[in-house]
């Protein structure tokens, strides 16, 4: 018997992201508040009988469709080593998210994937799920249930904030992929900017966003590998956004609007301004 199951996977923006500082193992502490947007990427899973595990993959994209290193695929054998089941898995992967952006769009595929297989093999385990999560990455664990959060950690430790505002987004990301390792080895101590006052958040869930409360602190390593990144943040500023800032390691960068309108005519300016940047219209999720 063949079982199906299709789940949008969103990608997240990073409103602020400030370092805490480096852990022993090499990985960064951080304090950030990860937002879940409507720019999405679709996953189908169809779930066949099979006596050993077997995963393989569909996608478009030539650059992730091999099945031995894409984090959806990956997410899909660790589930089943972990949970000592046995089945052959198709994904079907319809990529809109752009990749190497800060954007989370192969956490959130592999999100998608392990809450998808806990419901076609009815498994309820929030703890060991979560554990297999943060061993794919540190923004899997995220996407078990993305919604409006202020994250630590590297990523693991999760805190749903209640009535976050909805917010109206440009979503620019200039033609380059920026890896998110060489980033962060290049930050210094002296770039840490600690975690964000409270103030800072409770103006965010008031929805009183501006460009003091928008702190990345990866931001400027970021632009200065890739100036095009400064550039965007620049014009969309002067587009007619709240404020702006880029988005987790980079190089994608976001304004808040005032109105879905305003959003949509500041998209048209840029487009104009930038026609090699990729433009997007995207709204925050509840």
């Amino acid at each position: 018997m063949v079982k199906l199951l299709a789940e949008t996977a969103p990608a997240k923006i990073n409103l602020f992201l400030r370092v805490l500082g480096r852990r022993s193992d090499g990985y960064h502490e951080m304090d950030s508040i990860f937002v879940p947007v409507s720019l999405a990427d679709q996953v189908r899973i169809e779930l066949r009988p099979s006596r050993s595990p077997a995963v393989s993959l569909r996608c478009a994209l030539a650059s992730i469709a091999d099945p031995k290193t894409n984090l959806a695929t990956r997410a899909a054998r660790a589930f089943m080593d972990e949970f000592g089941v046995a089945g052959h898995v198709q994904i079907d992967l319809d990529k809109a998210i752009p990749m190497g952006t800060g954007l989370g769009g192969g956490s959130s595929d592999a999100g998608a994937v392990l809450r998808m297989m806990a419901a076609l093999f009815g498994i309820d385990a929030r703890e060991r799920m979560e554990a297999v999560a943060v061993s794919l990455g540190a923004d899997v664990p995220f996407f078990l249930e993305p919604r409006p959060s202020r994250v630590g950690g590297i990523g693991e430790i999760i805190a749903p904030l209640e009535g976050f505002p909805t917010l109206h987004l440009v979503i620019a990301v200039p033609p380059v992929e920026v890896p998110t390792g060489p980033i962060f080895k290049a930050l210094k101590s002296t770039q840490w900017s600690g975690p964000a006052p409270e103030e800072d958040v409770r103006a965010i869930l008031q929805g009183r966003i501006s460009a003091s409360t928008l702190v990345n602190d990866l931001a400027p390593v970021a632009i200065e590998r890739h100036p095009e990144i400064g550039q965007l943040k620049a014009i969309l500023e002067k587009s007619g956004a709240r404020a702006a800032s880029m988005t987790g390691s980079g190089g994608a960068v976001f304004g808040v609007f005032d109105s879905a309108d305003a959003a949509v005519d500041g998209s048209e300016r840029m487009r104009s301004q930038v026609p090699a940047a990729r433009i997007f219209v995207a709204h925050s999720l509840p």
